[in-house]
């Protein structure tokens, strides 16, 4: 089933979502060769717990840690550890946090310092490709012409888009309905409506689009080795264009 929110209820995710984005935004000074991806993690839960929220991925299903640290070829879920970041690698970061009873999502993928062309178009296309989505977000379209948007821009600059993960609906539950693929036909799957809110998250591998998961049950990596990039932005349908609630 999927969740219309009141007026109310999006402003109360708005605040969920701001500090999602405040966070991100900060993690952009902090990551740089030499720290660990728990660094990141111990970085993030002191900031959260700072403003008044609660990590919303500690615990969920099983998962081990409050972000998701995700490095290089890994696409997805990768599990801060003491390993530390090198000169050139990319690392999507992957933050929720739940708080006034809803749950804000997004994610980013930076560099760790100076990053070769290949991975500068990567982080590039794959957040156009977020934006690309979020412009079909609007009342009347369906749930896969965002999908479409999306994959059609990827595959155009020479990428291939994640399919064994896609985006959801959000609000008082981490996910909710419905599924928002980043690939797929147009005009197919719910019709969009003011009040809905999504979480749309785009994974883009500069290879195939396969991936596997490692032995820790979580870490999803290309199964070619290619790298991988990750951006996302909860919003909310809105009579017009819609509004990107983890935006600072």
């Amino acid at each position: 089933m999927i969740v219309i929110k009141t007026p109310e209820e999006i402003e109360k995710m708005a605040r969920a979502c701001g500090i999602v984005a405040e966070i991100l935004e900060e993690l952009k000074a902090f990551v740089k060769p030499g720290i660990t991806t728990k660094d990141i993690e111990m970085f993030a839960d002191e900031k959260i717990i700072s403003k008044g929220a609660s990590p919303a991925f500690k615990g969920y299903r099983g998962y081990p840690a409050s972000v998701c640290t995700s490095v290089n070829n890994q696409v997805v879920h990768g599990i801060p550890s003491r390993t530390r970041l090198n000169e050139g690698d990319i690392i999507s970061i992957d933050l929720g946090v739940y708080s006034e009873g809803f749950y804000g999502d997004g994610a980013v993928t930076l560099p760790v310092g100076e990053i070769t062309p290949l991975e500068k178009k990567l982080l590039k296309v794959t957040e156009e490709a977020l934006y690309k989505g979020i412009e079909k977000a609007t009342p009347r379209n369906r749930v896969s012409d965002i999908s479409y948007a999306i994959q059609s821009y990827v595959e155009a600059n020479g990428f291939s888009v994640v399919r064994a993960f896609v985006g959801h609906g959000i609000g008082m539950s981490l996910h909710e309905e419905p599924q928002v693929p980043n690939f797929g036909v147009s005009g197919q799957g719910p019709r969009l409506k003011e009040g809905m809110t999504l979480a749309i998250e785009p994974m883009v591998n500069t290879k195939g689009h396969e991936v596997s998961v490692l032995s820790d049950g979580w870490t999803a990596v290309t199964v070619d080795g290619g790298l991988s990039a990750h951006f996302e932005h909860t919003i909310a349908i809105t009579g017009g264009d819609a509004r990107i609630l983890t935006k600072t």
